[in-house]
């Protein structure tokens, strides 16, 4: 599994910050603030992602994908768990994948093999048939909020 210490923090700090989220390291030993899943999974409280070097990538982009789906004033009561919906956790999904590609070194394949191995189930057996497949309704709630359009969609598959 890919860990946040086997890419760029500073590129992913980056990527964050243009959707008005921060990131902010953990210490290795400290337990993570806002971590709905405990361990190494990432946190979230407010617009502020926390993550340790052991953090899975795809729990950081999970947790993040969260809150930028959040309208910006929702996202100050956000604690530890962002879920609004099942249609929102399938769209965070789609999101994640995306946000990989946007990372040097990750990229939505790598994201979607870590959602295999860290247990995620879908329909139709793994992540990535999931996106390619069966994700139209998470496709669509995406593009109602305005976070992705049918180009950018071609553009990225």
């Amino acid at each position: 599994m890919l860990l946040l210490a086997d890419i760029d923090f500073d590129a992913a700090a980056a990527l964050l910050a243009r959707y008005g989220l921060q990131l902010h390291r953990v210490a290795d030993d400290a337990p993570i603030p806002g971590s709905y899943w405990g361990d190494c999974e990432a946190g979230l409280i407010g617009c502020n992602v926390y993550a340790r070097g052991d953090t899975p990538v795809h729990s950081l982009l999970h947790e993040a994908a969260h809150l930028i789906v959040l309208p910006p004033e929702r996202r100050a009561a956000v604690h530890t768990d962002a879920t609004d919906s099942i249609e929102e956790e399938d769209a965070v999904c789609v999101l994640q994948a995306l946000l990989g590609d946007a990372l040097a070194g990750v990229g939505r394949d790598r994201v979607l093999a870590d959602m295999d191995a860290w247990g995620y189930t879908f329909r139709l057996g793994s992540a990535k048939a999931y996106f390619e497949h069966d994700a139209d309704s998470a496709w669509q709630w995406l593009q109602a909020r305005g976070l992705t359009d049918a180009q950018r969609r071609l553009q990225l598959a």
